[in-house]
């Protein structure tokens, strides 16, 4: 048995796996993991352990496996893309034993998001609808290719923004130590104007955590800002400080 299961467990816990050559040769820098970090310490999950692994299916396989064991939760980034290379469905499946195949909700999005954009929906794209038997999704707001969790092992994106945002739609649903409080505000400003100033205002608010997430909808680019914390006080604190630095560079 899990210890996700186990509800006289004291202690919530978790690890994650980071996936991808691309990590481990230096070409990609990882960042979700410190992301994950400071979400699971801000809702009072202690965070265990981080792997990193190769776009390997039994290294994939040993890792969950072992962590999934001693764990509340286990969760991955990276593998779930539309490449040769994107191998992480296969390998959760396996792990679990199960079959892994195309999820019909997962491909009516995706082709839906296509056909808006006006992109071809090719059998490469098509690769990202497809996940262990059973499993569940998890929304992507961003790119719409959903991740998806099998027992108390959740399925992410390497794609930091997709990351993070994914992570926003499974936060709400663990087992926590304390409850994490989160606002928006959306503009129309891009994150290459945004950055700079937006890290400004986290290093203000360090009992917070500021995060930015592009999105693409009925053929307008826009930007969420998201500000989570434990306490009410300091996330409004920093949810003004963030639109008076929205109204400066507006009028800029």
């Amino acid at each position: 048995m899990t210890k996700e299961n186990d509800e006289n467990f004291d202690v919530v816990s978790a690890a994650m796996v980071v996936i991808g050559d691309e990590i481990l040769s230096g070409r990609t820098r990882d960042t979700n993991a410190g992301h994950l970090a400071s979400i699971m310490t801000a809702i009072g999950i202690d965070l265990k352990e981080v792997r990193f692994v190769s776009d390997n299916q039994d290294a994939i396989i040993e890792a969950v496996n072992q962590l999934r064991e001693r764990n509340t939760y286990v969760f991955t980034s990276g593998g779930i893309g539309p490449t040769h290379d994107d191998i992480t469905a296969d390998a959760i499946a396996a792990a679990f034993g199960l079959p892994c195949d195309y999820d019909d909700q997962a491909l009516k999005i995706l082709a839906e998001h296509y056909k808006n954009r006006g992109i071809e929906f090719t059998e490469s794209r098509k690769r990202m609808a497809r996940m262990p038997e059973g499993a569940h999704h998890i929304d992507n707001p961003i790119s719409k290719a959903p991740g998806f969790v099998v027992g108390n092992v959740h399925v992410m994106a390497g794609v930091p923004s997709i990351f993070q945002a994914m992570l926003d739609h499974v936060v709400h649903s663990l087992r926590t130590g304390r409850k994490l409080l989160s606002k928006s505000v959306l503009s129309d400003l891009g994150e290459g104007t945004i950055g700079a100033p937006l890290g400004e205002v986290q290093k203000n608010h360090p009992d917070t955590v500021i995060g930015s997430y592009p999105r693409y909808e009925d053929g307008n680019f826009s930007t969420e800002l998201v500000v989570r914390s434990a306490n009410e006080a300091s996330l409004d604190s920093a949810l003004e400080d963030i639109k008076i630095m929205l109204s400066k560079l507006q009028n800029a």
